[in-house]
């Protein structure tokens, strides 16, 4: 492709370039025709900024769309908008997790620096309409052989994946008092943007063995348990109920903030989820990033959480029991 500025009688199919006012507004990626080289001529320009493809190149629509749609070879709920001004857009047709092969997206924008696509982060919670990725080509064209080396590799590159359970029960230690049914809205809200309902509020004890006798009862395809007290040792009450229920805990603790509280486990292939106490808001943490994976049939493993570190710092508190810097 070349780029530049040529007299106007020899932009004849070019693109032009920058917006111009010839009689009317000429809008910039117009390819220019006689009666807008005659209009050019008639304002009294005699040169105009233009891109001129050459043989083999692939205007910057034609690119976008079939990279769009290499992008989405087997893959079920994302479509594509059309493409204009170089740009696709895909977005999620349903609530769920996406997934992104970082390996693939980079090698597609290796390729050429005009070529661009720009995710969302990988494990990202999407509902129905969401936009998952954006493809732009930066340039008005680009040659064939980088777009086909791009579509070559970017099958499957997001994916969305969509909830496999439709039922939860969440279970609420108390002591003393009934507690506010604040979490039990905050946990509401995050299955049911999911699709999932949960199931009548179940209130016991804080003691190992009515939570036992809970978890066994629990009717929904998952089960979220929010102490009264904060879980703060693998053997406290509620990791203890759960495998005195006949239940295993997988994991406990994990290095998100908020969150660190949370233990993970299951019991008769049902997964179990210990909430730590920050699930009582609506806003995010680390709960969030373990529950919509597990919701969407992922396993998550010891190493998946641990790996949740890097970016696992999400909001500061600003008043804490004990400061984290001395002297704070």
């Amino acid at each position: 492709m070349k780029f530049g500025a040529v007299p106007v009688k020899s932009a004849l199919d070019a693109v032009l370039a920058h917006s111009l006012v010839a009689g009317k507004r000429l809008p910039k990626g117009t390819v220019l025709q006689e009666t807008h080289l005659q209009a050019l001529v008639d304002a009294g320009f005699e040169t105009v900024v233009v891109a001129q493809l050459d043989q083999g190149d692939v205007p910057e629509d034609e690119a976008a769309a079939k990279l769009a749609a290499a992008m989405l070879v087997g893959i079920e709920g994302v479509r594509a908008t059309g493409a204009g001004a170089g740009r696709v857009n895909l977005y999620a047709e349903g609530y769920g997790v996406i997934r992104v092969n970082a390996d693939k997206v980079q090698q597609i924008n290796s390729i050429d620096p005009m070529i661009t696509v720009a995710t969302v982060p990988d494990y990202h919670r999407v509902d129905a309409g969401g936009m998952v990725a954006t493809i732009k080509i930066i340039s008005y064209a680009v040659p064939s052989s980088s777009i086909d080396v791009a579509t070559d590799v970017a099958a499957a590159a997001v994916s969305l994946l969509r909830p496999v359970y439709q039922s939860a029960t969440l279970i609420e230690t108390t002591i003393g008092n009934t507690p506010s049914d604040k979490g039990r809205r905050a946990m509401a809200g995050r299955v049911e943007r999911m699709g999932m309902s949960l199931s009548e509020r179940v209130l016991v004890a804080h003691q190992e063995e009515p939570l036992a006798q809970a978890i066994r009862s629990a009717t929904g395809d998952m089960i979220f348990v929010l102490t009264a007290s904060a879980t703060s040792d693998p053997l406290d009450v509620a990791p203890q109920a759960l495998r005195n229920a006949g239940g295993q805990v997988e994991r406990f603790g994990m290095p998100v903030d908020p969150g660190n509280l949370l233990f993970l486990g299951g019991i008769d292939g049902k997964p179990v989820i210990g909430l730590p106490g920050c699930a009582r808001s609506p806003a995010l943490n680390g709960a969030d990033w373990v529950l919509e994976r597990v919701i969407c049939g992922l396993e998550v493993s010891h190493d998946d959480i641990a790996a949740m570190g890097v970016g696992g710092l999400l909001k500061e508190i600003p008043i804490r029991p004990m400061p984290r810097e001395k002297g704070i």
